[in-house]
């Protein structure tokens, strides 16, 4: 069926070359289609163990039967673990019941099926710096937010050397339950290509998603940066959790603000009074550009005038994003949400601009802007 329905647009690897050393360039593979899963036989038997109900305790020699598609704590950044039922736990691009997969066994089990994976996410022995091996074929490795977290503790330029040649996946841990999301910077700094998010909800780190992607034209890709994809050496490997000297300073400038009295009604923020707003300026990116400053609170202005100028020097400007968000201050309760934006510092230029504001949902307000400056230095 897949050959039949993707036709000419299925990228695969031919039969002297099955297993595949180096990606294609990513014009080559343009309007093409690639499979990444499990083998069928590994896919079979991880599921049949699955519905065993509980599992033993594993070591790092053992094969992980989930750990690459579940919520559960993996062998990969521990020594041992134990992986209690299964009931709640996330299934990986489709995984099936083991009844399921009985009835379909020489079915789904083709090698004809098998010889269009192109990208295999194959359960690993050994160690987590095995796993992390840049020699032969390649693979996809798919991690919690938590096995991410405690990887890169130990082994973070290990990490960065992997996705310079395969894929990684990090998710969301299924204890999430209300469908939150962890901070996907986790994921961006070492080189991840695919982070996945709770799209359910709102919050920053959807917001920080959604200013990530606004690169490259909002199509959806972003190109890695150089130096996540530079060749490591001992005496000058790239770790993100490092102090690294300051490549150039961004200026911002925030004149003032407007369109609030259009897109919401005279009494959506003070029932007796217009808004007291106030801006929120800061860096998201390697741990040591974070930071965030304050604007002062204009009072009982539709239209506030800041006038104010914030410095701050990066490190990593490459995949720093400039994250705002103005709020009303309520000295009786929580500050009133009032827009937000983030942008790509890469794709910032020198100058004056007029910056449209979102709402928490990442939907652009139709008059809400901020007369801003940005300056290089």
């Amino acid at each position: 069926m897949a050959t039949q329905i993707f036709g000419e647009m299925l990228y695969y690897p031919q039969a002297e070359c099955l297993n595949l050393t180096e990606f294609p360039s990513p014009e080559s593979l343009k309007n093409r289609v690639i499979i990444s899963t499990k083998p069928p036989k590994e896919r079979f038997e991880s599921n049949r163990i699955k519905d065993n109900g509980n599992y033993p305790v594993l070591d790092g020699s053992s094969e992980s039967s989930e750990d690459e598609s579940s919520g559960q704590e993996s062998p990969d950044s521990a020594n041992e673990v134990e992986i209690k039922s299964t009931n709640g736990r996330d299934r990986d691009e489709g995984e099936t019941s083991s009844c399921e997969c009985d009835q379909r066994l020489f079915q789904e089990c083709s090698p004809d099926y098998k010889s269009i994976i192109t990208i295999h996410n194959k359960k690993l022995k050994g160690s987590l710096k095995d796993k992390l091996k840049t020699d032969g074929e390649l693979r996809r490795l798919s991690w919690s937010e938590t096995t991410l977290e405690k990887a890169s503790e130990s082994h973070g330029t290990d990490i960065i050397r992997f996705t310079q040649k395969n894929i990684l996946r990090v998710y969301p841990r299924a204890t999430r339950v209300k469908s939150s999301n962890f901070k996907p910077y986790l994921g961006w700094m070492y080189g991840a290509q695919m982070v996945a998010f709770n799209m359910q909800g709102v919050g920053k780190s959807l917001w920080l998603m959604q200013g990530m992607f606004r690169a490259n034209g909002g199509c959806g890709y972003v190109k890695k940066p150089e130096i996540l994809m530079q060749k490591l050496h001992c005496d000058h490997e790239f770790d993100p959790t490092r102090i690294m000297p300051v490549k150039k300073t961004l200026k911002v400038k925030l004149y003032m603000g407007h369109g609030w009295s259009l897109d919401f009604s005279p009494t959506h923020f003070d029932m007796f009074s217009p808004p007291d707003f106030y801006s929120e300026v800061g860096i998201v990116g390697m741990p040591c550009d974070i930071t965030k400053k304050k604007t002062k609170v204009i009072m009982d202005n539709w239209f506030p005038v800041w006038n104010e100028e914030f410095e701050f020097p990066l490190t990593v400007p490459e995949i720093a994003l400039l994250q705002i968000q103005v709020k009303d201050r309520d000295p009786t309760g929580k500050d009133d949400f009032a827009g937000q934006t983030c942008l790509p510092v890469s794709e910032l230029r020198s100058g004056f601009r007029s910056v449209p504001l979102y709402n928490e949902k990442g939907e652009q307000f139709k008059s809400v802007k901020l007369l801003m400056s940005f300056q290089f230095e």
